[in-house]
């Protein structure tokens, strides 16, 4: 949505190899291996380059680092399998931060699907993962489809309801093709991701209708200034008329493969800060010849780009297609980042002597 952006003119772009770097050593001084530190550096920006700013560094490392200082979160866990199939596995993260925990999970999950066809892993006592479709975009080199699926404690409100019960509970698929961008999908099952309400505010740019719920439940359907804080959001539909019991049920999935499969609990349970996930990795080739499959996939992606466009518009999108743009724009012209968090950058390298 353009609501979201940052303004070029307002942007400060630094290359991608820069913040990543500066954002492991940062995430080093706060504990971590060199390994997991540059892993979930990587996982961050990797979602600055892809356009998928709620979920990268700007918004979300100072937050890290601050779970890290507070001991919410565990610099070094020692997670473990605590019950493991040939095609299955589940994982006590020990409060480690998820982009560490999930691509080993999904390495996991890719290596029980080169051997049995498919390989699914739950992740308990977790923390955030970032950007889903990093996790699920692991299996494509491999020649799988990577799926990832995180629940958290409640910030959606049930179409009916009046208090949040579910998270943002996102959904992420990645898909290869021969020569067609990977297909990824990647939302979450609220009408959109809550840190969009923090970039609109930080913006200053007010919130289209159809976001958020008043205190009694009532969807808020029109524009307001976006808040600092929020609690109620809106599932996908936002309204019982268009559908916001889709929204809510493919939330309520999430929960139930995540948390409640993995975890035995679900997210309204959640300790504040806690997490489940799962991701699955499933081998083309046990099913179909990979060459044939994705040739097909071109033809499908091409098929849905040929589509005549509605009035007014220039082109059909694929999913997928908008992240693979904005990544060849961003490594060539440097990721745009807001002044404030540059400030913040600068300052926190100079004080941990980065």
């Amino acid at each position: 949505m353009p609501t979201f952006l940052l303004p070029d003119e307002q942007a400060k772009r630094i290359s991608f190899d820069n913040l990543r770097a500066k954002s492991a050593a940062l995430l080093l001084k706060a504990g971590l291996t060199a390994e997991d530190a540059n892993l979930a550096a990587d996982g961050l920006v990797s979602a600055d380059l892809r356009g998928v700013d709620t979920h990268g560094a700007a918004n979300l490392l100072r937050w890290y680092l601050e779970l890290y200082r507070n001991g919410t979160m565990n610099p070094r866990p020692s997670w473990q399998i605590t019950h493991e199939t040939p095609a299955t596995a589940n994982i006590d993260s020990d409060y480690g931060l998820g982009l560490v925990i999930a691509p080993k999970a999904m390495q996991i999950a890719i290596d029980k699907a080169h051997k049995v066809g498919v390989g699914f892993v739950t992740m308990h006592n977790g923390r955030h993962l970032g950007m889903a479709q990093y996790h699920a975009l692991l299996a494509v080199p491999q020649n799988a489809i990577g799926v990832c699926l995180t629940a958290s404690g409640p910030l959606m409100v049930p179409t009916f309801g009046r208090e949040p019960r579910l998270g943002t509970n996102p959904i992420a698929i990645a898909v290869p093709c021969a020569q067609e961008p990977t297909f990824v999908f990647d939302a979450a099952t609220t009408i959109v991701a809550g840190n969009k309400i923090v970039i609109a505010h930080r913006l200053g740019v007010p919130l289209p209708p159809g976001i958020l719920s008043e205190d009694d439940g009532t969807p808020i359907m029109h524009s307001i200034p976006a808040p600092s804080t929020y609690s109620r959001l809106l599932p996908l539909g936002s309204l019982p008329d268009l559908a916001s019991h889709k929204g809510y049920g493919l939330a309520c999935a999430v929960d139930i493969l995540t948390s409640v499969l993995g975890g035995l609990t679900f997210g309204a349970k959640l300790d504040s800060g806690s997490f489940s996930h799962c991701v699955a990795a499933i081998n083309i080739q046990a099913f179909s010849n990979l060459d044939d499959f994705k040739r097909t996939m071109d033809d499908f992606v091409r098929m849905l780009k040929e589509t005549p466009p509605a009035a007014g518009q220039e082109r059909v999108l694929v999913p997928g297609q908008l992240e693979w743009e904005t990544e060849q724009e961003r490594r060539s012209k440097g990721i745009p980042l807001h002044p404030e968090f540059v400030d913040w950058l600068d300052q926190a390298c100079a004080q941990t002597g980065v």
